[in-house]
Order: structure tokens, then C-alpha cells, then sequence
């Protein structure tokens, strides 16, 4: 690849004047061209609708665009060959499907738990907000592309980005990178087949204690899905681990000492979750010593995690306001630029009059657009573009930091609703109709936030490789159009079938806005439970330890974080044997945990396909005539471990194969 031209000093220059990309502005190859627009459409589809699985599952997702840029170049040279400027529209509009499904489960299921899923979690509403978020998340990183790409090109690495290109530019080893997504992808699906569709091992193994015991209630599941594992990898042992040392205080901590004193308490103790008012064997509220694990954790247990979600989204976002004040400066000064008028090819892209209307409209479609949360309520509706433009633009920024999969869109979106809703509390709007409206201008944010990250990484790619950026951010809107009529029903789907807030999608970031936005607004939310979170942050980071990863292992189920955990742990393991520490996304363990994670989540809707037209019967049967090997017993969960440790050794075994 290019790379900038020397100084006089001998030393490349970050200066923009002086990189050449890939392809020069004087080249035009073919770009933007029929095939490359479909399958990309496809590719968003297929990522979308996993991403809305995984998400629902585990509540975080990982980045598609390296998987997707791979598998690019190899459906395209067996479609007769394409130019790398084709591959990189397919992996452009591919992505945008990704990004937008990260940020719709993060927040509109939350309408559920609001109260409000007859009336506004539908089809049409789902299918509006990726819209309005999607395109908006595109639309605001035009005026800040030249700032952020082009001038900081030497100061902003756009890791995922940067990894795109290389991968583009090495397109002749295109169909040995494509072996380990697809091996993946293949191990991933069997797996998961092998576990939910024909019940022949357990999805679930773990312990918890006896209420009796002198370590009463202490818990440690582990969720043996590939998808988990493969999250484990890619993120790295560091974060991994962090987020699972959060699970250890909430589960084999907080936990136990909540049960040792219930054993002591012999009242309800408020707040009196609503599931648990009435024991049924006792007529009253169940006492903490009457209370399951389960029980516990959403009860007591989750305000705590909650809280500390809460305080580390604000660090992580004080952290950088200087960051803030710079990006926010530069996308004024680029919508002050007035219209590109430059010819090259490569710094062709959409008039700012484009992005004003388009903005302008979108504003409009929230406020008026009928059946849904906001309409008529104009302050919502220009509060969403207001946010949507801020954390847009820290989203591109940080990115640039520190990658996509690290993006902070939860924290970004906590801040939204805080904002959203002391200013309703402020105007008196304390009821229940207004809790809609708070998680609908979230939820535009958090989906426009994700998409500006995961845009400002394309148009890194497309500038390294030279790409037209006219043509990029058309893809992006197709790949918003395309992924929005699929997410939408994939989702409800999924809702239909397993029911969103059961074991099987908890949807723990949606659950986490809701609880937020009822306690504001009805300014009843356990303040005890939620500052005990906020000062465990706060702990950790006078520890010096950023608390971000922590707090989100401390709410999410530990089943969830200990399985992430192996795959921090395999790929720990594998840069110590090798002695190679894999720092880039193009790694063997990188692209095969990926194809894992594509492959466990798409079975996974395949069993919710299943399952909803009620077919999954025939397929159980062998597992119904050997129930020693999914039940309870001693045996099964023994031979469902080695079986996950036996998928950590075939990682391993993946990660070490050369890729050059």
C-alpha cells in the first residue's frame, strides 16, 4: 500500500498533500457497479441479522467490516474477477448493516420494557428509527471527513479501517483469509447446531451454591456458544478478562453477601422487584433468603451493575471533552465549508446542501411521522438531531482511536437519555407517555453514533485504497436501506419466538436504558443499589483502571462474560506460544473467531426459525433417545465442558497457521 511520501527530514509526513493512494485520483476503475452494490446489500443483510442475534444475546457486538471485506474478494473473483475499488463498496455497504443492527438492539427493545410494546414496538416503528439513525449517522460524517480523515490522516489510525485496506490492497490472498472466515463460519454453525437444533450436548454448564451453605447462592455459569468465544478473541484477553473480573463481583461477590445477610432479614427488602412481589407459598413478597441466583441478580444485583454502566459511560465521556470540544469544532467548520467544488475523483462526495435538507428532513419524519413515539413533539425531534450530530462526531473521533469494537455507544447513549430526561422532568413530563419518546431520541442517537464509527472506518479504507468518497457514502445509504427492512423483522422475530427479556435474549443493553429512563422519570430508581455501582467505578478508576469493560461485566449474566473469558484466554495463550502478540485484525485466530461468532449467530436464528414453525421436533429426536448427554447429571455437564474445550483447542490450533 502507499504509504506517505518522506519529508526533508527522511521521516513520512501525516500530511495529507503528501500521501498517494492505491489507486491515484487519475485512475477509474470500476466502483460502484451493480454486483458489487447487491452483494454488498447481502453481506448487510446476512451481518445485520447476526449482529441483531448476538446483541439481543450477549448485549455487545464486534465489528464485521474485516469478515466482510475478506469474503468480498472471494464471492467476487468467482463472480468473474472485480476491481479492489468494487470490493471495497461490497465491504462498505456490508458493514453499515452491522453497525446500524448494533445500535437498534441496544435501545428500541427497551419499548418492551417500558410498557409500550403493543403500541410502539411494531415493524414500522423499528423500521423508521434505523432510518432516521442510519442516515443521519452518514449524513453527519460528510462535513467531517476532510477533517478527521483526510487532515488527521497521520494522527488518527482508524484501526478496523486501516486493516480493511491492507486487506483490499492484498486481494491475491483473498481466498486463503476467505478459508478461515468460512472454516468459521462452518465450525460455528455445527456447532451451535449440533447444541440448540439437535439437543445432543448441554448449551448451558455451571454451579451455584446451596441458599444454606456458608457461601450461600454463589453462582458461575458458563454459556459454551461459540459466538462467545469468538467475542473472547477478538476483543483480547485484557478486555476480556476485565469484564469477567466484573462478573466475579456481581456473581461470586456482591451475590453471596447479599444471601449471607438475607439470611438475617426477615422482611421484604425493598425496592420489592414486581416479579417477585407475591411468594406464592407465602402470600407475601419473597424474602432475600426465599430468592434463587436468578432472582437475586435482577432484584438487588442489576441496579448495582446498572450504576456502574452508568458512572463509567460519563468517565469514559469526561475522559474526552477535549475530544469533544475539537470534534465538535471541526464538523461546525464543516458544515461552514459550503459546497466541494473540487474535481478529483477521489474528493468527490455528497454537497452539503445534501446534508442539510437531508438533515432537516429527518427532523421533520421524527416529528410527524404518524405512530410514532415523537410525533408532534418538535423539542424530541430536534434534540435527537442535536445529540444525533454531537456523538456522531465524538464517535468518529474515538474510533479513530481506538477501533469500532471499543466504541463507548453505550455510554453515549446513557448520556443522551439523562440529559433527555432531566429536561422532561424539568418541563414536568413525568408520565408514562413520555418515557417512549426519551428511549425513541436515544435510540436515534445510539444507532447514529454506531454508524458514524463504523462510516468514519470506511471512508479510512476507501481514502487509503482511493476510493470515490461520493460513491462510499451512497453505499452506506444502501446498505441503511437494505439492512433496515431486515432488521426490523429479525428482531420481532426473534421476539415472537424466544420472547425479548428471557434467558435466551435478554437484551441486557435495552433492559439497562429502560431501567434508567423509568427511575429518572418517575424519579423512583433504588438511588442505594445505583450509587454502590457508581462507586465501584469510581474504585477502580482511582485504581487506575479503566472501568468501562468492568461495569458492563458486572451487568451482564456471568454466563455470558465467562465464556468471553475462554476466548480472552485462548488467544492469550496463543501469543505466548507463539511469542507473536496478533496486534492486527488480519490475524488467523482473528478471521476464524469472526466466522465463529457468523456462524453461531445465524444458526441461532435458524433454531428460532425452527422453533417458531414448530419444525425443531425431527430434529431432537436423537437427542431425546440420549437425554444423559443435555440433562442435569454430573456426566453431561463433564462431557459438555471437554466438548468447549475441545472448540478452544481447534481455535488455537486456526490461530497459529500462517496467513501470509
Amino acid at each position: 500500500m502507499a504509504r506517505p511520501a518522506p519529508d526533508a527530514s527522511g521521516t513520512a509526513s501525516p500530511s495529507s498533500t503528501a500521501f498517494e493512494p492505491y489507486i491515484p485520483a487519475s485512475h477509474a476503475p470500476a466502483e460502484f457497479t451493480l454486483k458489487a452494490v447487491v452483494i454488498g446489500a447481502l453481506f448487510g443483510l446476512l451481518f445485520g441479522a447476526s449482529t441483531v442475534y448476538l446483541g439481543l444475546r450477549a448485549g455487545l457486538t464486534v465489528s464485521a467490516s474485516i469478515p466482510i471485506a475478506v469474503l468480498a474478494i472471494s464471492v467476487l473473483k468467482r463472480l468473474g474477477g472485480s476491481t479492489i475499488l468494487e470490493n471495497n463498496i461490497v465491504q462498505t455497504i456490508g458493514s453499515a448493516g452491522e453497525s446500524v443492527a448494533g445500535g437498534v438492539v441496544f435501545t428500541v427493545p427497551a419499548l418492551i420494557f417500558l410498557g409500550s410494546g403493543a403500541s410502539y414496538f411494531n415493524y414500522f416503528q423499528i423500521t423508521m428509527l434505523t432510518l432516521v439513525g442510519g442516515i443521519l449517522g452518514t449524513l453527519m460524517m460528510v462535513p467531517l471527513r476532510r477533517a478527521l480523515i483526510v487532515k488527521e490522516h497521520g494522527a488518527l489510525p482508524y484501526p478496523e479501517g486501516t486493516a480493511c485496506a491492507e486487506v483490499l490492497v492484498a486481494g491475491e490472498r483473498g481466498g486463503k483469509l476467505a478459508s478461515l472466515v468460512f472454516s468459521g463460519l462452518g465450525v460455528g454453525a455445527l456447532w451451535k447446531a449440533l447444541s440448540w437444533v439437535f439437543n445432543l450436548f448441554r448449551q448451558e454448564i455451571g454451579y451455584s451454591t446451596a441458599r444454606t451453605s456458608q457461601f450461600p447462592n454463589a453462582t458461575l455459569n458458563v454459556d459454551i456458544s461459540p459466538e462467545y468465544l469468538g467475542v473472547g478473541y477478538v476483543i483480547g484477553p485484557r478486555i476480556a478478562g476485565t469484564m469477567f473480573a466484573g462478573g466475579v463481583l456481581s456473581w461470586l461477590v456482591l451475590l453471596p453477601l447479599l444471601s449471607i445477610l438475607g439470611n438475617y432479614i426477615t422482611v421484604p427488602f425493598p425496592p420489592i422487584h414486581p416479579n417477585f412481589a407475591n411468594n406464592p407459598a407465602t402470600g407475601r413478597p419473597f424474602l432475600i433468603s426465599e430468592m434463587a441466583p436468578g432472582q437475586l441478580w435482577s432484584a438487588y444485583i442489576r441496579y448495582i451493575g446498572a450504576g456502574a454502566v452508568l458512572a463509567s459511560g460519563l468517565i469514559t465521556l469526561g475522559r474526552t471533552i477535549p475530544t469533544i470540544i475539537s470534534s465538535a469544532v471541526e464538523g461546525m467548520r464543516g458544515f461552514g465549508a459550503g459546497s466541494n467544488t473540487a474535481v478529483a475523483r477521489t474528493e468527490r462526495e455528497l454537497p452539503m446542501s445534501i446534508v442539510l435538507i437531508g438533515t432537516l428532513l429527518l427532523a421533520l419524519v421524527l416529528a410527524f411521522a404518524p405512530r410514532m413515539p415523537l410525533q408532534g413533539n418538535l423539542l424530541a425531534a430536534i434534540l435527537t438531531i442535536i445529540f444525533g450530530f454531537f456523538f456522531a462526531t465524538v464517535s468518529s473521533r474515538i474510533t479513530g482511536l481506538i477501533g469500532t469494537s471499543s466504541n463507548p455507544i453505550s455510554g453515549m447513549t446513557i448520556a443522551t437519555l439523562i440529559l433527555t430526561c432531566l429536561l422532561f422532568v424539568a418541563l414536568g413530563w413525568t408520565g408514562d407517555t413520555y418515557g417512549p419518546v426519551a428511549i425513541c431520541v436515544g435510540a436515534v442517537v445510539c444507532i447514529a453514533a454506531a454508524n458514524a464509527g463504523n462510516t468514519s472506518q470506511d471512508l479510512k479504507t476507501g481514502y487509503l485504497v482511493g476510493a470515490t468518497p461520493l460513491y462510499q457514502q451512497l453505499g452506506l445509504l444502501v446498505g441503511v436501506l437494505a439492512s433496515a427492512l431486515s432488521i426490523g423483522f429479525t428482531t420481532l422475530y426473534l421476539h415472537e419466538v424466544f420472547t425479548i427479556g428471557s434467558k435466551d435474549i435478554a437484551a441486557p443493553q435495552a433492559t439497562l436504558m429502560a431501567t434508567i429512563i423509568k427511575g429518572l422519570l418517575s424519579q423512583n430508581l433504588p438511588w442505594g443499589l445505583v450509587l454502590v455501582g457508581v462507586f465501584v467505578s469510581l474504585t477502580l478508576e482511582l485504581c487506575g483502571i479503566r472501568s468501562l469493560s468492568f461495569a458492563v461485566g458486572s451487568y451482564l449474566p456471568i454466563a455470558t462474560t465467562a465464556p468471553i473469558f475462554v476466548g480472552g484466554l485462548v488467544r492469550w495463550w496463543v501469543e505466548r506460544s507463539t511469542g507473536i502478540a496478533e496486534e492486527s485484525d488480519l490475524g488467523a485466530g482473528t478471521l476464524f473467531s469472526s466466522g465463529l461468532i457468523a456462524g453461531g449467530s445465524i444458526c441461532g436464528i435458524l433454531y428460532a426459525v425452527l422453533v417458531g414453525t414448530k419444525t425443531i421436533g425431527p430434529f431432537q429426536v436423537v437427542g431425546a433417545m440420549l437425554p444423559w448427554l443435555h440433562d442435569e447429571s454430573g456426566i453431561a455437564q463433564v462431557g459438555s465442558a471437554l466438548l468447549f474445550l475441545a472448540l478452544a483447542v481447534v481455535t488455537v490450533r486456526m490461530a497459529k497457521r500462517r496467513v501470509m
